[in-house]
C-alpha cells in the first residue's frame, strides 16, 4: 500500500516536471494552456474505471454478501466521485481558457455533470442509511444500476451526430490523433501515475474500513459501561495478541 502511494507520488512529480517542458499545442486557441489535458483526460479515465469497479463489486456483494465487497464499493464510490469532480474542475478551467467562459452548457460538460451527480447520490445513499445490512445492499444495487446510464452518458451520448456537431469538446481532436507525441506521452504518463496512486488510495481506504469494522466487532469503540467514548477522549485497551488483526507488510 505504501509502495503504491510512494510510486504514484514519484510518477506524478515526474509528470508535473514534464508539464513545464512540453511544447505548446498549436491546435488550440490558447496553446500554452492545452497542457490541462494532461490532468483532465486521465481523471476522466479513472472516474470511469471506478464507476465500473463499483458496479462489479456491488454485483459481487449482492451475490455473496461478503463484507469485503461492500467495503470495495464504498472505496470505489468515494474515489470515483473524487476523480469525477477533478475531471469537472479541470474541464471548467479548460472551457474558460479555450472557449472564453467557465460553463457553456456544452453537451459533453452537461453529460459529465450528470455522472458526477450519480456518484454524489451514491455517497449520499451510503451516508443516509443507518442500518448496516440495508445500507450495504442498497449501495451495491445502486452502484450496479448506474453503470448503464453512466456508460451512455460517457460513451454513447457524446458521439451522437447531433451532439458532436453542437459540442466544443475536443474528443475528436484526441481520438483522431491530432495531438503530437509530446501530448500523448503527457496524457498516458499522467494516467499511469494517477492510476498507481489511486490503487494505493483504494487499498488504504479499504484497510481503514477493515480497521473500523474490527474495532466495532471487538467493542473497542465503546467505554467500559458500553457507551460511546466522548469526543476527544482516549482510553487504553489491552488486546490479546491472538485477537489482533493481521498487519500488512507493504
Amino acid at each position: 500500500m505504501r509502495a503504491w502511494l510512494a510510486t504514484g507520488a514519484a510518477l506524478l512529480a515526474l509528470m508535473t516536471g514534464y508539464y513545464f517542458v512540453v511544447p505548446d499545442a498549436k491546435v488550440f486557441a490558447e496553446p500554452a494552456l492545452a497542457r490541462t489535458l494532461f490532468f483532465h483526460v486521465p481523471n476522466a479515465f479513472l472516474a470511469t474505471l471506478f464507476l465500473f469497479a463499483a458496479g462489479w463489486l456491488g454485483y459481487r456483494f449482492l451475490r455473496t454478501g461478503q463484507p469485503r465487497y461492500d467495503r470495495g464499493v464504498a472505496a470505489a464510490t468515494e474515489l470515483g466521485l473524487l476523480f469525477s469532480v477533478l475531471t469537472l474542475v479541470t474541464g471548467i478551467f479548460f472551457s474558460r481558457v479555450q472557449w472564453g467562459d467557465w460553463w457553456h452548457w456544452d453537451p459533453r460538460q452537461t453529460s459529465f455533470l450528470m455522472v458526477v451527480l450519480l456518484f454524489a447520490a451514491a455517497l449520499a445513499l451510503r451516508t443516509g442509511l443507518s442500518d448496516g445490512d440495508r445500507r450495504s445492499r442498497a449501495c451495491a444495487a445502486y452502484s450496479l444500476a448506474i453503470v448503464l446510464p453512466a456508460t451512455f452518458l460517457t460513451f454513447v451520448f457524446p458521439r451522437l451526430p447531433a451532439v458532436k456537431q453542437a459540442s466544443f469538446h475536443p474528443t475528436q481532436t484526441i481520438a483522431e490523433g491530432q495531438l503530437d507525441a509530446w501530448y500523448r506521452v503527457g496524457m498516458y504518463g499522467t494516467f499511469l501515475a494517477l492510476a498507481v496512486f489511486a490503487v494505493g488510495l483504494y487499498r488504504l481506504r479499504v484497510k481503514i474500513s477493515e480497521a473500523e469494522a474490527w474495532t466495532k466487532d471487538y467493542g473497542l469503540d465503546t467505554t467500559l459501561d458500553g457507551s460511546s467514548a466522548p469526543a476527544g477522549v482516549g482510553r487504553l485497551v489491552v488486546v490479546p495478541q491472538e485477537s489482533r488483526p493481521p498487519t500488512e507488510g507493504a
